[in-house]
């Protein structure tokens, strides 16, 4: 479909850049403020865990200061939330390590997932993404990611990206990542932040994303209007689905924990 038509951006302008990163400055501030202490950890009211609790995901869009646009450019900054009853803080930060489970955990929108480089809490890694809305776009991207702890039940990771590709013809003898002159702008940058806090018989989640693309051509929003304004939201919905149906624990998991538990019983009676 991308055939033929005049599709290609340019990269981002240097004003669309500096608001990204005025925008991902002001989250990391509230990060670091919010991660420093158990209260708040997780950035959620008593009222919206309790609606968590009954099962409900609440997703949200975060207006940046002066809206989303940008010369040549939109910013996208979403944020979700969930709770998955018997899960640990722990729980979830294994998962979030376990690149090679990725395209299994969150297919298909990631392809392929491989660690660059491991130094402990900040990892190297690259993965393949492909997105369907419309279109059909795959992407080469690298990220580096840090993770923190505050304490057992306390738990968080930062992720942004250092290198975003756009693939022609993926899969195929003619596969290719576009030149920055062909490339199509629908992701330029993506940064995610996940708080996990163990509480109340389980783990609450929140992950937030910003994200820049290009700017809607006039004239072409009914071809890339749904994709570059629909993804964002909805990848940042799938991603964190995904984690919780990977978190809740399953039947075997259940059995385990009550023969652990009657174990220890035996014991403290002997």
């Amino acid at each position: 479909m991308l055939v033929g038509l005049p599709l290609h951006a340019d990269q981002p302008t240097p004003a669309a850049v500096a608001g990204f990163d005025s925008c991902v400055a002001a989250v990391n501030t509230r990060m670091v403020r919010q991660h420093g202490s158990a209260d708040p950890y997780v950035g959620l009211d008593t009222a919206s865990r309790a609606r968590l609790r009954r099962g409900k995901i609440l997703v949200e869009r975060v207006m940046p200061p002066g809206g989303g646009n940008l010369p040549g450019a939109l910013l996208h900054h979403w944020r979700a939330s969930a709770f998955v009853s018997g899960a640990s803080a722990e729980d979830f930060e294994r998962l979030l390590r376990d690149y090679a489970q990725y395209p299994a955990v969150f297919s298909p929108q990631v392809v392929q997932a491989h660690v660059l480089a491991d130094r402990g809490n900040d990892v190297q890694v690259a993965m393949r993404l492909r997105q369907h809305h419309v279109l059909t776009v795959v992407l080469d991207t690298d990220y580096d990611v840090l993770f923190s702890r505050l304490d057992a039940r306390h738990a968080a990771s930062f992720s942004r990206s250092t290198h975003i590709a756009e693939i022609a013809s993926p899969g195929s003898g003619a596969e290719r990542p576009l030149s920055p002159a062909e490339d199509h702008g629908f992701l330029w940058r993506l940064d995610t932040w996940w708080s996990a806090e163990e509480a109340d018989g389980g783990v609450y989640l929140q992950v937030e994303s910003v994200s820049l693309t290009r700017s809607i051509p006039a004239g072409l929003g009914w071809l890339i209007g749904p994709y570059i304004e629909s993804v964002p939201r909805e990848s940042l919905e799938f991603t964190l689905r995904a984690v919780c149906q990977s978190l809740r624990p399953t039947q075997a998991d259940s059995l385990r924990k009550e023969n652990a538990h009657g174990h220890a019983n035996n014991h403290s009676q002997e």
